[in-house]
């Protein structure tokens, strides 16, 4: 059996449900064969959703971390590719902070990658018949936050946890009144349980075009 530790969020911005939460609370309550997963929720919230998870983490000694977070605007299933140590808030946080251009940790690398196979789980996600790409923003507010704080618990003191970011979009329920593309919660659980799945049998990435021109 492989941990697999998957966190959401909570809603922000107004919102009354997260699709990260939903998601990930439906695919650990179901997870595929072999894989034994764990649940967390999130704050949205700078510098108290890194110590969250910090503590999940320490609680259930995963192999692999996998933290999702809702993407509205985004019409398909995000597999990040790389965090940066800035924090940028278009928005104020579910706290009311809204730093700018702050280095998450000081001193610390521009960036990280995600040491998840990005391109094998985005693959195996159409191969379950849902959309799925490559992602190479994770924007620069809270979930940026935390891949990035994730990357760097993993580099400097948990090498042998792997982890990474994946974003979803927002639930049918969530785009009633406003033209903007969605995915139920279900499905989005599907992803998650194929990416935990990828993740765990796969070491090497594979080498397929997932970039992109802008």
């Amino acid at each position: 059996m492989t941990r697999v530790l998957l966190t959401g969020f909570a809603p922000f911005d107004g919102e009354s449900t997260n699709p990260s939460w939903q998601a990930v609370r439906a695919a650990a309550d179901a997870p595929p064969p072999g894989i034994e997963a764990s649940a967390v929720e999130l704050p949205c919230i700078y510098g108290a959703s890194i110590a969250v998870l910090r503590a999940a983490i320490e609680e259930t000694r995963p192999e692999i971390v996998v933290c999702v977070g809702q993407a509205g605007g985004r019409p398909d299933i995000t597999v990040e590719r790389v965090a940066l140590n800035v924090d940028d808030a278009r928005i104020p946080d579910a706290s009311g902070a809204g730093p700018i251009d702050e280095a998450i940790v000081p001193g610390g690398p521009a960036a990280y990658f995600s040491t998840l196979p990005i391109k094998a789980c985005v693959e195996a996600v159409r191969a379950a018949g849902l959309p799925a790409s490559v992602s190479n923003t994770a924007g620069t507010f809270v979930c940026n936050h935390v891949f990035y704080g994730l990357a760097h618990l993993i580099a400097t003191e948990l090498p042998d946890v792997r982890g990474g970011f994946v974003h979803v979009p927002y639930t049918p329920e969530q785009v009633v009144a406003r033209a903007e593309p969605s995915l139920p919660a279900d499905a989005a659980a599907r992803a998650l349980r194929e990416i935990a799945l990828t993740a765990a049998r796969t070491r090497t990435d594979i080498r397929v075009a997932g970039g992109a021109t802008h």
